[in-house]
This record gives C-alpha cells, sequence and structure tokens, in this order.
C-alpha cells in the first residue's frame, strides 16, 4: 500500500506513520515541528472532493502511486543536469545574477554568482540556512502553522519532510538588479518520489528584487511535487515573483504561495502553467499591514486530460490596501481547468481596493472550466469587484480572419494567442518573457498554425 493511501486511511488517535527522526544538525524545534505536522496529517487525512476547496479536484490516481520521500541522491541526476540546462539556454546565459538548481527538493548546482548577488544579500541554501543558529531561529516562526492548523494535509506534510529549497535574503535598501532564478527539476530514474521543496524569501525595508521559479521534468515516470514558497515583504519593499510550472504530463505538482506584505510594500506575482497530469497552484495572501498592494496574475493551459486547479485567497486586513487578480485559462482536448478565487475584505478595512477576473476559453466540446470568483466585504468605504466568463472561440471572429484570406488553423491560432497575450503582457521584456512566450507558443501550436494546444512537455 502507498504511504500516502495508508495515511489517508488513519484517523486520530492512531499510531505514527512517518516519525521523522532528527536530522544531523538539524534544531531540536525543527524536529518538534515535523512531527506535529505529520500527526496533524495523519489526524485529518488527505482532501477529497467533500471539502469545498477541492471539491473539483479529484486526488484518487495520486494517493494510488507508491510514493516514497525524496533522498539527496537522484539515479535520474544526468537526465536532470540536461532539462535544468535546457531551461538555463531557455531562459538565457545573462538573464539573471544566481541561479540554483534542485533535483527532488535537494539543491545540485548553484552558479558563481550566487555568492553575491548584491552588496549583503543572501542567496543559497535554505538546508545550510538551517544550520546556522542566527537563521534557524527567524525560520522558527516561519515553520509555524496558523493556530486553526493547516489547510490541508499536503501543507502539513511540506512542514514534516522538507529538507532544502531556495534561502533568499535581501536586507534593507538593498536592490538586486538581476532576478534570481530557482530551477526545480521533478526527476523519475526509479521508483516514484515525492519531492517537498521550499523556499523562503525575506526582502527587508525599502529592498527590491524579482525571483523566478521554473519546474520542469526529467524522465517519464511519475513524481509528485509538493511545493511551499512563503515571501516576505518588508515595509516599503517591492518583490516581483514569476512562476513557469512545464513538468511532464505523468507527475503531479502541488503547490502554495504564501506572502506577508508590511505596510506600503509591493508584491506581484506572475504564473504560466503548462505541465503535471494534475497539477494545483494556491495563493494566499495577508494584507495585515496599511497601504500594501498585490498584484496576481496567471495563465494555466491544461490539454490532453491534464487538470489545473487555481485556488488564490486574499484578505484584506488593514486599511487602503489593494489586490488586482486576473487569471485565464485555456482548456483542450479532454482537459480541465479551475479558478477558485476567495477575497475577504475584513472590518476595519476602509479605503480597500480589491478586484478579481477570471476569463476560460475552452478550445474543444470536451474540455470543462471551472470558474468560482468569491468576494465578502465586511467593511464600508471600499471598491471591489470581481467576474468571471467561459466560452469558446467568437466565430464571428472567427469569420472575419476567413473572409480576409486567413486559413482557419491560422485564424484560430491567432485568436488564442490573442486570448493569452493579455497576462503575457504584463511580463517585464527580456528573456524570461520570450522563455514564457516560446512555451505558450509551443503549447497552443502558433508557430505550426495549428491553433490547438499540442501534448504538454
Amino acid at each position: 500500500m502507498s504511504p500516502l493511501t495508508a495515511l489517508l486511511a488513519r484517523g486520530p488517535g492512531a499510531p505514527p506513520l512517518w516519525r521523522p527522526a532528527p536530522r544531523p544538525g538539524e534544531a531540536s524545534w525543527l524536529t518538534d515541528r515535523r512531527r506535529e505536522a505529520t500527526r496533524w496529517a495523519e489526524g485529518h487525512g488527505f482532501p477529497t472532493t467533500k471539502h469545498e476547496d477541492w471539491r473539483y479536484t479529484r486526488l484518487d490516481d495520486l494517493l494510488e502511486i507508491p510514493f516514497e520521500p525524496a533522498g539527496p541522491a537522484s539515479s535520474a541526476a544526468e537526465v536532470a543536469d540536461e532539462v535544468a540546462a535546457e531551461v538555463a539556454a531557455g531562459l538565457g546565459p545573462h538573464a539573471g545574477g544566481p541561479r540554483l538548481v534542485f533535483v527532488n527538493g535537494h539543491l545540485v548546482a548553484e552558479r558563481p554568482e550566487a555568492a553575491g548577488p548584491a552588496p549583503g544579500a543572501q542567496v543559497g541554501s535554505l538546508a545550510r540556512a538551517l544550520e546556522q543558529t542566527a537563521w534557524s531561529e527567524r525560520l522558527q516562526s516561519l515553520w509555524a502553522p496558523a493556530r486553526a492548523g493547516y489547510d490541508h494535509a499536503f501543507r502539513a506534510l511540506n512542514d514534516a519532510l522538507a529538507a532544502d529549497g531556495a534561502f533568499i535574503v535581501v536586507p534593507a535598501g538593498c536592490a538586486v538588479e538581476r532576478p534570481i532564478e530557482l530551477v526545480f527539476v521533478s526527476a523519475s530514474g526509479g521508483p516514484p518520489v515525492l519531492a517537498s521543496p521550499r523556499s523562503v524569501v525575506l526582502a527587508g525595508p525599502e529592498s527590491q528584487v524579482r525571483v523566478v521559479e521554473v519546474y520542469a521534468g526529467a524522465g517519464e515516470g511519475p513524481v509528485l511535487t509538493n511545493a511551499f514558497t512563503q515571501v516576505v515583504v518588508g515595509p516599503g519593499a517591492s518583490v516581483s515573483h514569476y512562476k513557469v510550472q512545464a513538468e511532464g504530463t505523468s507527475s503531479f505538482h502541488l503547490s502554495s504561495l504564501e506572502v506577508r506584505p508590511a505596510e506600503a510594500s509591493r508584491f506581484s506575482s506572475w504564473l504560466v502553467a503548462l505541465g503535471g497530469r494534475v497539477a494545483r497552484h494556491e495563493v494566499g495572501v495577508r494584507l495585515g499591514a496599511p497601504g500594501a498592494a498585490v498584484s496576481l496574475d496567471g495563465l494555466f493551459l491544461p490539454a490532453g486530460s491534464q487538470h489545473h486547479d487555481n485556488p488564490v485567497r486574499v484578505d484584506h486586513m488593514a486599511a487602503n490596501c489593494t489586490s488586482h487578480q486576473l487569471y485565464k485559462g485555456i482548456m483542450a482536448d479532454q482537459a480541465s481547468g479551475v479558478f477558485n478565487g476567495h477575497v475577504v475584505v475584513h472590518e476595519g478595512s476602509l479605503g480597500t481596493d480589491a478586484h478579481q477576473v477570471n476569463k476560460n476559453l475552452l478550445l474543444s466540446e470536451h474540455a470543462q472550466a471551472y470558474t468560482r470568483p468569491r468576494l465578502e466585504i465586511f467593511a464600508d468605504d471600499v471598491a471591489c469587484t470581481h467576474g468571471a466568463a467561459v466560452g469558446h472561440l467568437d466565430d464571428d471572429a472567427l469569420f472575419y480572419l476567413r473572409s480576409r484570406g486567413i486559413p482557419e488553423a491560422r485564424a484560430r491560432a491567432l485568436l488564442v494567442g490573442g486570448f493569452a497575450e493579455e497576462v503575457l503582457a504584463r511580463l517585464p521584456a527580456g528573456p524570461l518573457e520570450a522563455y514564457a512566450r516560446a512555451l505558450v507558443r509551443a503549447r497552443l501550436g502558433a508557430e505550426e498554425g495549428s491553433g490547438r494546444p499540442s501534448e504538454a512537455p
């Protein structure tokens, strides 16, 4: 029986299935947190479609696979190196400053510039940071779950199993000029593995930094990536976060992005998701300080029988905060996509400016889109909107292009590309934009003029 399936079947009071043992050099608080997280997961089990935020996402196939926690060694290291090289080539040799490469959640390579992306800034391994007393004490508060516990067992399992990831610290007033690149390769060279990368970004007051996360796959076997990224944005700081998820169609990708913005800070996030048999990208933002602003954009393109889920929650808990969301989905073949957006304006959050938009394009009669924008307001003097749409290609627009001599396949590709452009245009010009556009073009088949998404990479 799969350890995940066995864990799901357990209930409160059962003896622990996994007992995380103290790791060499690990702080006692971290060992305790790992055990607490394991007990929580065992007591609550994994989410099912009966859970409100998972009602459209079934995990049956995932839970039947005998995943085991990934170790630092990988039998697919050579293939992973090739994939990492392809990603680096796509981003360009000088796209960013530091570049860290992880295989199944463990650091395997650092670009030389990683030692000093800017005066005082630090970019490196989370595992090494946890071995240093000063950073270990700082990370202790970030490893703790909310008072009510975890949102679901996969978040708890990341607390229990995460051994490495990126650790980025930008001191007050520091501006990191080039983006920091984090390449995560899911490698399936043997038995199915569960990778649990965890990354932490600490941006000091009035600092500036851009972080790029790229997830790619190596090999054809299944890998479960259960990733967690935490971003703490200091007062007046600006953090831009970009994520490209292009893992293989036999893998599963579950990730969470947690953001804590301080007063007058700015945070922006951009996602393009193409890979994964089942892929879920959670975003949680707590605007707990006045004047903070966040912008969240996403483009997801499942094809074949892929399923992509995008839960986004923004809590406005202070005055004069701003949040803007734009998520677009393009579903082809028998694929399905979900947008589950939830904006809560808490009492006392005067001057809130919150806007949420989700648009979905279905390219076949068998494709499905589930959209659930939600807006709860418990304060006065606010400006809030939300909306969603699901539809097919405009027949009139298609007829117009064909009447101008454009072949149907090419006309369809132009219309689909135009639908995606609203999100792609929000990327800053440069290597990352070119890389993302190349992936989207390949998926949409625009270069061949097919007008129909190809299989996932």
